[in-house]
């Protein structure tokens, strides 16, 4: 027994070592896309964070940042913490797999080497496939909660295992505490951890009763409530609580904000400690049990106490600014995200029949609460209604996607609207929601991400369904090409791409036979295992009730589920060596079958993975952030817009402290007035934003939407808009056409206009002089919409306002929507448009005029480009995507430069181009084809020629490919249409340039083979 648990225990920590070697040899040094470059911002000064927040997230990687040195190394330290975070999760998860395998194998207390070879296996092989796999390492080299929330998994999961040890002692209920506290802690992480209630449950259910189908209905249903009461009664409700003592104090008495949260955190706190003296005076040890483990949830959860604190400090990042009770239930409940059905609710074409208002939305002012709005419940026709409603969202590229996975053509009912107009509606029954949802949400959505860690991937680009983009394969032809067609001719740029992993099956196979291992030999077990796999992954993907073409792939939501599967990828290998020990000694079986296991699952996972897993050397978030920064002037307004053009420019400012000078400002956040405040606030070296729509104009629930009613038919100084936007007079509303018996406030004019003094412009600083004669009188757009949301509003007031004070950018990467039809006045400098006083010219059909001087400045001397010319560095399709698109101003430049008579200078930077994004880092696609035209232009006849040969022949291979496939993938939601017409596109683009420089041979193979594929296509 000694000797087992010092082998346990050593090989524990050494698959530990094992775990936190490889993460920390393979983490990002700097910030990664996504959420990563916010969190790593609000660990750092502590500010807050998108809803529901992760405070305990933040505090302990603010604690690592500490040792950071120096500002550059704080993102290197949290991404550390998760790699940490994660060896920790592998430690834990190799003490669970040899629990379980000690219970079937070490059962009759033989402690025989033979044994404990075979036990130490299954948890050596298990941790280490899971430490290999797809998920988990993605999660271990970033700064993002998942390593965090799985480590807590790990511990809880382990800490009623060793409960179970010792369930017969007088103090075993510690380790209830412990596991509650856990909980508590966790919340501030995230919630993945809460999933595992049930199957600690189960632990506690069959250690201490006897099992019968009543007892374990029983357990079921308890350890639902449990689940329930804390995520939806103990972790709203105490906030709920404090709200309403807090609307009593402040509105009742008198006292300031807050007063009411103190006086009831003093009353919880006085009733726990009488509910704990109470239950133990009259030995009610269940009940005093129940209020510890009570207490120290609430003391774990506590740590959303630093959200409102750090709130109240108004940090430069304060998301829904929860400085308040009823501002940190709103920001708990996502409540800026939107709602989504269920169990029941509506379908997509539901015909919405009202808006109810419901809960009052309280806010701020003269130190009082008051009902800014209501909360809307819209109500829909009941004959859209069902139960499992799995296809809601009314989004039209949804709505496409809906009728791609499933068939909906018969299911048109013709009904009579409110306008007494009859029309088609669209109703899918009860069993189209259930086919959407083993097909998409299910299968697309959980089980391609099963594969993907262990059987294998195909690529690593997002995928929709496309019979070409991040399925999973196996290495295995005969089932690979069956589901995706033949793989031997796959183009070579699928073909070598870093995230195509081949794991021949195996970690999936061994991962069966564990599961069939542990069903015939502990039930028990089996049944505790069971209930963790299906509560992190199949009961996740009924609660998130994904919509199609989601922005990123989210596998890492399941990954408790895949960490489950590891333990029967462990238990196999006990399987196997006990099959063997029928024909060899038991040691020399554990031995050899350990052995080849380790090589043939996680040896191949860690040989395929390593290359798309390592992140080592990578610095595109932040370096791109840099370069939208040092693309404008100083004192600039950046506008930015999704997250991955956001949070690194947030990362970059509030740790690195880059350009602090300009204010970033999110327009999607922009319709918030918790945000539209926060950018009134001065930050660092920034002013404040100048807007002069004040609170009481813009707070939630007032002017939130506004009608454009063209009344005046002609442009208007966008200052007289706004002061007719602003006033409260009724003669400037009209009745809301969105709640009965209110009025709103409008827009009276489709048309505006801001004047320009030229003088001022100049002296300003705002263009140099070269543009000075193409300074125009006023610019002059309109919005061509029905309705201006705030993020509009708040532009509208800006641009009345700023005087041309500051000068104002929109990052690249904004989509052309917010640009609020302002693109014919926008002039590239680098990563940014910039609104300038003058008419764009023509630039080929791209958004923005090309400042020569500024853009070659720029891109030639101070943009930095994320570790791309340091060798052979790993770069995933986010980082491919951004480097594309640079490519792609590279030759708007070099063009540009051309039409200025500047050829040399355009061939250096063509050269420096090719240079920085050669095929086999950032491969060719549709940007090359402004290099390949600027080249002729130049005059660089052979190196344009070289290129045209490359992309080309990638073209012809691809679309061989494509045609090669069988018909069905070219229509349906397995669809490479897409994929078709933009190589048909490349190619007649190509057949165009070539034909303007009389390159005749070259033009007519284009031609011919051009015409060859349309005729294929159209066939």
């Amino acid at each position: 027994m000694k000797s087992f648990r010092f082998y346990n225990n050593l090989i524990g920590w050494i698959t530990f070592i094992i775990a936190a070697t490889v993460y920390l040899l393979t983490i990002e040094p700097t910030a990664s896309f996504w959420d990563c470059g916010e969190f790593i911002a609000s660990a750092f000064k502590l500010e807050v964070g998108h809803p529901p927040g992760a405070p305990f997230f933040m505090i302990l990687g603010r604690f690592f940042t500490l040792f950071a040195g120096n500002v550059e190394n704080a993102a290197k330290m949290v991404n550390m913490m998760s790699g940490l975070a994660s060896a920790f999760t592998i430690l834990f998860l190799f003490w669970t797999i040899t629990h379980f395998a000690k219970k079937i194998i070490l059962k009759d207390g033989n402690y025989t080497t033979g044994k404990i070879l075979t036990v130490i296996g299954t948890g050596l092989v298990g941790a280490l496939a899971y430490t290999f796999s797809d998920t988990f390492w993605f999660s271990a080299v970033e700064a993002e909660v998942y390593a965090t929330s799985s480590l807590f998994t790990a511990i809880v999961f382990w800490a009623i295992l060793k409960w179970e040890n010792e369930a017969d002692l007088k103090y075993s209920n510690r380790w209830i505490i412990f596991i509650a506290y856990l909980m508590g802690l966790s919340i501030g992480v995230h919630l993945l951890n809460l999933l595992a209630i049930p199957a600690i449950v189960f632990v506690y259910y069959f250690k201490k009763y006897s099992v019968t189908r009543r007892g374990v209905f029983y357990a079921f249903v308890i350890s639902g409530i449990l689940l329930a009461v804390i995520m939806y009664v103990l972790i709203p409700g105490v906030i709920k609580v404090a709200s309403w003592f807090d609307l009593l104090f402040v509105n009742g008495f008198g006292l300031p904000y807050n007063s009411g949260v103190l006086f009831y955190i003093a009353l919880l706190i006085a009733v726990i400690i009488w509910g704990l003296k109470y239950t133990q005076k009259q030995g009610k040890t269940v009940f005093n049990t129940i209020i510890i483990g009570f207490t120290v949830i609430l003391i774990g959860y506590s740590s959303f106490a630093m959200v409102v604190i750090r709130s109240s400090a108004n940090p430069p990042m304060d998301q829904n600014n929860p400085d308040n009770a009823f501002d940190l239930l709103y920001y708990l409940n996502r409540e800026q995200y939107g709602d989504r059905p269920l169990f029941y609710g509506q379908s997509f074409d539901a015909p919405m029949i009202s808006n109810k208002e419901t809960k009052p939305v309280y806010v701020k002012k003269d130190g009082k609460y008051i009902v800014a709005d209501h909360k809307i419940e819209v109500e829909f026709d009941p004959r859209f209604t069902s139960i499992f409603p799995r296809m809601y969202s009314p989004e039209q590229r949804h709505v496409a996607q809906y009728k791609n996975w499933v068939d909906l053509s018969d299911n048109e009912i013709t009904i009579t609207n409110a306008r007494g107009e009859k029309e088609k509606r669209i109703k899918p029954s009860l069993s189209d929601n259930i086919a959407f949802f083993v097909k998409y949400q299910f299968g697309h959505m959980y089980f391609r991400y099963f594969m993907w860690n262990f059987a294998g991937r195909q690529n690593d680009i997002q995928g929709h369904g496309s019979v070409l983009k991040g399925n999973w394969i196996s290495g295995i032809p005969a089932i690979d090409n069956a589901r995706l067609g033949n793989q031997d001719d796959v183009p070579d740029h699928l073909k070598n791409n870093p995230g195509r992993n081949k794991y021949y099956m195996l970690p999936f196979i061994l991962g069966l036979l564990g599961l069939v291992y542990q069903y015939k030999r502990n039930k028990k077990d089996f049944a505790i295992v069971l209930m963790l796999f299906i509560l992190t992954g199949i009961a996740i993907v009924v609660y998130l009730n994904q919509y199609p073409m989601q922005p990123r792939e989210r596998d890492y939501a399941f990954a408790g589920s895949f960490y489950a599967f590891a333990i029967w990828i462990g238990l196999g290998v006990a399987m196997l060596t006990e099959l063997m020990s029928k024909k060899v000694n038991r040691s020399v079986s554990a031995i050899l079958v350990t052995t080849v296991s380790l090589v043939l699952v996680p040896g191949i996972m860690a040989a395929e993975n390593w290359d798309d897993h390592d992140r080592s050397g990578r610095y595109t978030a932040r370096d791109l952030a840099y370069n939208y920064l040092n693309s404008c002037k100083e004192n600039a307004i950046l506008f930015s817009n999704g997250d991955n053009d956001t949070f690194p420019l947030w990362y970059a400012q509030e740790v690195e402290g880059i350009r602090t000078d300009i204010k970033v400002c999110n327009l999607s956040y922009l319709r918030a007035s918790w945000y539209i405040e926060q950018m009134s606030r001065k930050s660092y070296e920034s002013d404040p934003m100048p807007f002069s729509l004040t609170h009481d104009k813009i707070h939630k629930g007032n002017r939130d939407v506004l009608p454009i009613i063209d009344r005046i038919g002609k442009a208007v100084n966008v200052k007289d808009v706004v002061s007719f936007i602003a006033s409260d007079d009724e003669k400037t509303k009209i009745n809301s056409p969105f709640v009965e018996n209110e009025t709103v406030n409008y827009i009276p004019t489709k048309k505006f206009s801001l004047p320009i003094n030229k003088d001022e412009i100049l002296e300003k600083g705002i263009l140099d002089q070269k543009y000075a004669d193409r300074i125009v009188n006023s610019i002059e757009w309109s919005f061509g919409q029905s309705y201006l949301y705030k993020d509009g509003l708040m532009l509208l007031d800006l641009l009345a306002t700023n005087n041309w004070e500051r000068p104002i950018y929109w990052a690249s990467t904004v989509t052309s929507s917010k640009y609020f039809n302002l693109g014919k006045y926008f002039k590239l400098d680098g990563l940014t448009y910039q609104l300038v006083p003058f008419i764009a010219e023509d630039s080929r059909g791209y958004t923005g005029e090309v400042d020569t001087d500024v853009v070659y400045n720029n891109i030639m001397h101070k943009f930095k480009w994320g570790g791309i010319e340091e060798g052979d560095i790993y770069f995933d399709e986010n980082n491919i995507r951004m480097f594309s698109n640079l490519r792609s101003s590279f030759g708007r430049l070099a063009e540009k430069l051309i039409d200025e008579g500047k050829v040399d200078s355009a061939l250096t930077v063509l050269d420096r181009c090719m240079e920085l994004f050669p095929d086999h880092k950032i491969p060719f696609n549709n940007t090359l084809l402004s290099v390949v035209s600027a080249y002729y232009h130049a005059g660089g006849i052979e190196k344009a020629e070289s290129l045209v040969h490359l992309l080309s022949g990638k073209m012809y291979s691809e679309l061989d490919y494509y045609f090669s496939l069988n018909t069905k993938y070219i229509n349906g939601r397995r669809d490479i249409s897409n994929e078709i017409q933009l190589n048909l596109f490349i190619l007649q683009e190509l057949y165009r340039i070539t034909g303007e420089f009389d390159q005749q041979a070259i033009n007519t193979e284009i031609e011919e083979n051009f015409m060859r594929y349309v005729q294929m296509y159209r066939r």
